[in-house]
């Protein structure tokens, strides 16, 4: 597919950027030249020790101290923490939201999907910006970054961080489902998307009139599932990343990471079988939607068998309560 590999190659060249090429105060003019407005979410579940951090760093650079913010709301969403990370995130200036307050007629679902997809409905920006709360050393060209390209490109809806990831002090090894589970499969699948850096990193932007039309799978599958989709709906040249350094944060044992690892393939097997992908049509055969894993007991090894996630919430606009809020 030597097309496809050029047109990777360009993409490349015309939709990858470091953060640096658009300067903080830049942002600024073009924010007030378009009067887009900003949403920072941030899903949390037992982040006590990095929560706070991540939000004194977003409201001291791009909220207070400028001529006016760049970051218009910053949203913690709880998803049932069990330390205190509602009281810090408050305490450090953010809005606390928790999951199950939000679209409560329907009952939720464990997984950070689900509380990305309730996010929309807790935010109003026209451009929501989603961070991981267990980023250390945070800075803010995490969000300034992502934002960036959405306030001065036109045409572009969607925007990947993209970054060193290290385990330990092995540079570039923390990323071990991507480069496992998630870079073969768009590669062999969707290799127009081979380009990303980082497709599962948990730090991108998104244009609201792009989100509230995408499904969302409800677990870990979320950043490939949107991704792929979004290359459905708007086309590579709407999709962009930028280079915002090093990424810090904590790591999953390898269990967890085979769970991951599932979850983000039964997510790539979903997508296949309704032909979105070149070459492959509906009907892609179905797969077991568990995973048995082993554990060395008293008496030898004991499976355990995992129910990968399945559900996916339907795009927002479907959602009636969405939908008014929008007219209103």
């Amino acid at each position: 597919m030597p097309e496809v590999l050029e047109e990777v190659e360009r993409w490349l060249a015309d939709r990858s950027w470091p953060a640096a090429d658009r300067p903080l105060g830049r942002l600024l003019e073009r924010k007030r030249a378009s009067g887009a407005t900003v949403s920072v979410v941030l899903p949390a579940l037992d982040e006590e020790a990095t929560v706070g951090a991540i939000v004194e760093v977003i409201r001291r650079d791009l909220i207070e101290g400028l001529p006016f913010p760049l970051v218009d709301e910053l949203v913690v969403v709880d998803s049932g923490s069990s330390d205190r990370t509602a009281e810090v995130a408050a305490k450090a200036g953010a809005r606390v939201v928790h999951r199950d307050s939000i679209l409560p007629r329907l009952p939720a679902v464990p997984g950070k999907g689900e509380v990305l997809w309730r996010s929309l409905l807790a935010t109003t920006g026209d451009i929501v910006c989603f961070v991981d709360a267990d980023l250390r050393d945070f800075s803010s060209a995490f969000v300034s970054g992502i934002v960036g390209p959405l306030l001065t490109e036109p045409d572009v809806q969607f925007v990947k961080a993209m970054y060193d990831r290290p385990l330990g002090d092995a540079p570039g090894q923390g990323g071990r489902v991507t480069e496992l589970v998630a870079r073969p499969l768009l590669n062999l699948h969707w290799p127009r998307l081979a380009g990303f850096v980082q497709p599962l990193g948990g730090e991108y932007a998104v244009r609201r009139s792009l989100l509230e039309r995408l499904p969302f799978p409800v677990g870990y599958g979320v950043e490939l599932g949107l991704l792929v989709d979004a290359l459905h709906t708007v086309g590579l040249d709407a999709l962009a990343q930028v280079d915002v350094g090093v990424r810090l944060h904590r790591h999953q044992d390898g269990q967890a990471l085979g769970r991951m690892a599932a979850a983000i393939y039964r997510t790539a097997q979903l997508r296949l079988s309704r032909g979105h992908s070149p070459g492959h049509r509906r009907g892609y055969p179905q797969v077991r939607p568990a995973l048995t894993q082993f554990e060395r007991g008293p008496e030898g090894f004991v499976a355990r068998t995992y129910a990968v996630d399945t559900e996916e919430r339907p795009p927002m606009l479907e959602i009636e309560e969405y939908a008014i809020r929008r007219v209103a």
